[in-house]
């Protein structure tokens, strides 16, 4: 358990405000223009609110309300509070991806909390970067830090349906393709997907990534499904401003809190959820931020045995608003612990053991919260497949996939890139059936560049017009969590460093085996040999700004995808006076 620290104590925004020398009156000073009156600084705690709002990340439009009561907390408890704009990397409008984004995010935000007078951090986040991207800065630094997340969207409905945010983005995109739905209706279902404030109302990777916090014991039990309009959002705002404020007296800080017990407690609650596969590659860099070490093989060593019992879109029927109302993330984590599957006396932000936070809650709707026996899966998680085809690993989601196509070998259909797909899957010459193996490459952290969410490749429209919705698709590409689909996902080493993804060819045949953890190239050893030493790079590299220095340093994704000189490497919390 945590050793409280001595309080009072001096704190680390007195090295800015505290004193009489000038280069404290200037800090000080030059803060008293906003009208703070001179008693604000005599050493209470200084809390950043690292606001990831955004007009351009729609999951985030509405923080700067929540922010407001983040800080009516901060005030309550008798703290300063100060309201920090941050980098905000949005899923649904950012080029080429997000996640090539997340990491500069990571570092500036890192430089945002060293930099200035903070003496604990409330990490105000939505969409799906923002939340790892604050998380790994805030333990890179090491400062008191505590999560608040803006809540999904309430449920979309169209024509007496559920529509989940994503999820039915994909379906209806195969409907239209398969000549089941007009483009018309298609429009028509669009102003039904996304009717309130919030993230997607999926369990999609957003939504995951709330529940990890959660799972991590980085936010407040319950944070994760409270819906963003709902005005229990706000109350779990204004009680995480309060609580930073005790964070920061009893010196509670990430390192105390992201365990390696925790990481296993996450892991766990992703495949009790049916998470994103996302959530993989976020999970590895912010263990990489805290030193732990964490692999691809303690998510199949940890998920592999633990059922899927959130009956939600993508793997269930119902979505994020359900969630909430049958006791939320809380009743997964009982049931976990209940099942002998979680480490109890992992410690959470609110100073107490996760069982104590969830050992009394209740479920309040059995067909949202499954029972084991009625489980989606009794073996969740995400499965890591390794062979000939993917050395340091793959991923694949079984809740979302299809039980039939778990165990397949199938002639593989190849496309170089995404551009090279998008120009043949509607070509009815297509060489491909729903027996095939679709093979996408260049797709992974430098070969996109950024890895973005393509992996779960749509079917070509003669497949779907028979009637087929899903085939086995392979790449070194993420996959959105709100997609669905047997779909093999981060394949490693990615293609674009000369992996064995990069020498699949046309007709070769592919063997998929979940069961048995196995993804094989049926070629030789020999053959294998002779194609990889034959292989040419073709994509252009960048040449200068971020995008260089991404290439150069950006890690893959069995190792989740950070940039190399940003692991295990936290330093002092302490800014430099230059004045």
């Amino acid at each position: 358990m945590h050793k409280k620290a001595e309080w009072p104590r001096r704190l680390r925004s007195q090295e800015w405000y505290g004193g009489t020398s000038r280069d404290v009156i200037y800090h000080r000073g030059w803060m008293k223009n906003q009208g703070y009156p001179h008693d604000l600084f005599d050493g209470r705690p200084v809390i950043g609110i690292l606001n990831t709002w955004s007009d351009m990340t729609p999951c985030n439009g509405h923080l700067r309300e929540l922010a407001e009561k983040v800080k009516a907390g901060v005030w309550e408890a008798g703290g300063f509070p100060m309201e920090v704009p941050v980098f905000s990397a949005s899923e649904n409008t950012f080029r080429p991806t997000a996640m090539m984004y997340r990491n500069l995010a990571a570092l500036a935000i890192e430089e945002t909390i060293r930099g200035q007078p903070m003496d604990g951090c409330v990490l105000l986040v939505g969409c799906d970067k923002t939340t790892p991207s604050l998380i790994m800065a805030a333990a890179s630094v090491d400062l008191p830090s505590i999560v608040v997340t803006g809540g999904p969207m309430l449920n979309g409905y169209f024509r007496g349906e559920r529509v989940g945010s994503g999820t039915h983005l994909w379906k209806f995109s195969e409907m239209v393709k398969a000549g089941e739905m007009t483009q018309d209706e298609f429009l028509e279902a669009e102003a039904s997907m996304s009717r309130s404030s919030g993230t997607c109302n999926t369990m999609g990777t957003a939504s995951t990534m709330a529940s990890m916090a959660e799972a991590l014991g980085m936010a407040l039990s319950g944070n994760a499904a409270i819906p963003g309009v709902d005005s229990r959002r706000k109350v779990m705002a204004q009680l995480t401003g309060r609580r930073i404020v005790q964070m920061v007296k009893d010196d509670l800080k990430p390192s105390d809190i992201m365990t390696k017990q925790a990481f296993e407690n996450a892991i766990r609650t992703n495949a009790a959820i049916g998470g994103s596969t996302n959530a993989v590659i976020h999970l590895l860099a912010m263990a990489g931020r805290v030193g732990i070490d964490l692999t691809l093989d303690d998510w199949d060593r940890c998920g592999r045995d633990v059922p899927t019992i959130v009956n939600l879109m993508p793997s269930g029927k119902y979505l994020m608003e359900e969630f909430f109302y049958a006791g939320g993330l809380p009743v997964v984590i009982k049931r976990l612990g209940e099942a002998g599957l979680l480490h109890k006396d992992a410690l959470t932000v609110s100073g107490e053991t996760m069982w104590d936070e969830v050992k009394d809650v209740v479920n309040w709707n059995e067909d949202v919260i499954l029972p084991a026996e009625k489980a989606l899966t009794q073996s969740g998680g995400i499965v890591v497949v390794r062979g000939n085809l993917a050395p340091k690993g793959a991923v694949l989601k079984p809740s979302a996939a299809s039980p039939h196509l778990l165990t397949h070998r199938g002639r593989a259909v190849v496309f170089e890139d995404i551009d090279d797909y998008k120009a043949k899957i509607n070509d009815e010459n297509l060489d491909i059936d729903e027996t095939c193996v679709m093979v996408m490459k260049n797709c992974g952290p430098k070969g996109y560049p950024g890895m973005a969410e393509v992996g779960n490749m749509g079917l070509p429209p003669k497949v779907l017009k028979k009637g087929i919705t899903d085939m086995v698709r392979i790449s070194d590409a993420r996959m959105s969590g709100t997609a669905y689909g047997t779909v093999v996902l981060h394949t490693s080493p990615e293609a674009a460093v000369g992996g064995p993804l990069a020498v699949v060819k046309n007709g070769d045949m592919i063997e998929l085996d979940v069961p048995n953890r196995r993804l094989h190239l049926d070629i030789s050893d020999a053959e294998l040999a002779r194609r990889l030493a034959e292989w040419q790079p073709h994509h252009d590299l960048p040449t200068s700004g971020y995008a260089f220095l991404h290439q150069q340093h950006v890690e893959g994704a069995d190792t989740g995808a950070d940039l190399d000189f940003l692991k295990g490497c936290r330093g002092s919390a302490v800014g430099k006076d230059s004045h």
